[in-house]
C-alpha cells in the first residue's frame, strides 16, 4: 500500500527534493497534501504534477491567484497557518514530511503528533524550540519521528541494529560558506559570499544558520532530543568535505560512521521507507575521488553561536526558543542587507541576556518566548 504524504514547505530545498522521491518511486508513495509559504507559482505548478486532494498557501493575501490557477483541477484551496494544521490530520495523510523553516513548523509537528501520523521531521526547530514539548507528546501519543537533517539521519543510521549503550554523538560540520575567512574580516561579509556554501545547495535561511554555525548548534539540540544523550556527550567536529555525515562512538571504543555525497535524497528517503532502503539510480559515492577526508576542532571565538546553543541546551525551558526567535529575525535582517553578518550572533547574545525564562513551558509560553525573542532582536538591531 502506498504511503500517502502531506508535504509542508514543498516549494524548499527539501520539499523539491521529496518531490524527487516520490517521483522516483510512484508504487510506493502519494502526494495527499502541498504547502507552501509565498511560492504559488511553483506550489501550483507542483500540484499539477502530483494532484493531491489539497494545497495550502501560508500566505492568505496569494489564495485567489493560487485557487485561479488551480481552477480546473479537483483540488481544495486552503490559506494561512491554521489550514496547514489542520490538513495533516487529515485521514488521507499516512506521514507527513515537515519541510517547513523556523519556528512555524512547531504547532504542525504538534497537530500531527496529535493525530497519530508518522512524521518525517526536517523541521529542526519544532525541537530546537519545543523539544520537551514535542517528544514528551510524541510518546504518548506512540508517534514515531523519524530525522530528515543529514546528520541526524546519519547517526539514526548507525544506531539501527545496536543494543549496546552509546558514549558519543559526533555532529560533523563542513564550517560553511565562510570557514576560510579569517575572523576578523567576518564583519564586511557581504550577503553573497555568506550564501555561497562549498558542497550544500540550500535555501538562503539555513545557508546564513550553516555559515554561523548556528544551525550546528540547533542540530546538537535536535541530537539530545532524538537520542537522549547530554550536551556533554554531543560533540562536534569540522569536516570540511562533508562525506562523513555523523558518527556514533561506543563504550567499547567502536566508531559508527555514515558516509555519502552530500545530498539530501538519500535522508529523506530512508526517513520515508524506514526500516528498508530505497533503490536510487544516482551516481554512486566513489572513494578514490575522494582521497583525503580531513576532521578538526571547532574554532569556538568564531563561532561564538555554537557555546551559545550548548548552553540554551544546558538551560533548558525557553531559552533555545529565544535563540531561535532572534536569529529568525536576525538572519532576515541581514538577508535583506539591513545589517552586519556579525551582528547577527549579537542580536541573538542580546535577546538571549533580556528575555524572560519559563523552566516547564506550555505551547503558549513558547510563543511568548519566540515574539519577546524577536521584539528583542529588532530592538538590538535598529539601535
Amino acid at each position: 500500500m502506498k504511503q500517502r504524504i502531506a508535504l509542508l514547505g514543498s516549494t524548499g530545498s527539501i520539499g523539491v527534493q521529496t518531490l524527487d522521491v516520490v517521483r522516483g518511486n510512484p508504487e510506493l508513495f502519494e502526494i495527499t497534501t502541498l504547502t507552501a509559504h509565498r511560492n504559488w507559482e511553483l506550489l501550483a505548478r507542483q500540484a499539477a504534477e502530483f494532484q493531491p486532494d489539497s494545497v495550502v498557501i501560508a500566505d492568505e493575501t496569494l489564495r485567489e491567484p493560487l485557487a485561479e490557477a488551480l481552477s480546473a483541477m479537483p483540488v481544495k484551496v486552503y490559506a494561512g497557518a491554521e489550514a496547514i494544521r489542520q490538513v495533516v490530520k487529515a485521514e488521507t495523510v499516512d506521514v507527513v514530511v515537515n519541510a517547513l523553516v523556523g519556528y512555524a513548523g512547531l504547532l504542525p509537528t504538534v497537530a500531527a503528533i496529535e493525530a497519530g501520523k508518522k512524521i518525517a521531521l526536517a523541521n529542526k526547530e519544532s525541537l530546537v524550540v519545543g523539544g520537551d514539548y514535542v517528544m514528551r507528546l510524541a510518546a504518548e501519543h506512540r508517534t514515531p519521528i523519524l530525522p530528515i537533517d543529514s546528520e541526524h539521519s546519519a547517526i539514526f543510521q548507525c544506531l539501527a541494529g545496536e543494543t549496546s549503550p552509546v558514549r558519543r554523538l559526533i555532529v560533523t560540520c563542513s564550517g560553511g560558506a565562510l570557514r576560510d575567512v579569517p575572523r576578523e574580516a567576518l564583519k564586511t561579509v557581504t550577503v553573497e559570499q555568506a550564501l555561497r556554501h562549498p558542497q550544500w545547495h540550500m535555501g538562503a535561511k539555513i545557508t546564513i544558520d550553516s555559515a554561523t554555525l548556528v544551525n550546528k548548534g540547533f542540530e546538537v539540540i535536535e541530537a539530545h532530543w532524538l537520542f537522549g544523550l547530554p550536551a556533554e556527550r554531543i560533540s562536534v567536529l569540522l569536516h570540511p568535505q562533508s562525506i562523513v555525515h555523523s558518527m556514533v562512538e561506543f563504550e567499547d571504543g567502536a566508531i559508527k560512521a555514515q558516509l555519502g555525497t552530500p545530498d539530501m535524497h538519500l535522508p529523506i528517503s530512508y526517513a520515508l521507507l524506514f526500516p528498508q532502503r530505497a533503490r536510487h539510480t544516482r551516481e554512486r559515492f566513489n572513494f578514490a575521488e575522494h582521497p583525503t577526508l580531513t576532521f578538526a576542532e571547532v574554532d569556538r571565538l568564531k563561532y561564538p553561536a555554537l557555546d551559545m546553543a550548548y548552553d540554551t541546551l544546558r538551560r533548558g525551558g525557553t531559552a533555545a526558543c529565544t535563540m531561535n526567535g532572534a536569529n529568525e529575525v536576525a538572519v532576515a535582517s541581514f538577508l535583506s542587507g539591513r545589517c552586519r553578518y556579525t551582528e547577527i550572533v549579537r542580536a541573538i547574545a542580546h535577546a538571549l541576556g533580556h528575555a524572560s525564562f519559563a523552566a516547564r513551558p506550555t505551547l503558549d509560553d513558547y510563543a511568548a518566548a519566540d515574539a519577546e525573542a524577536r521584539r528583542l532582536a529588532r530592538e538590538y538591531l535598529k539601535s
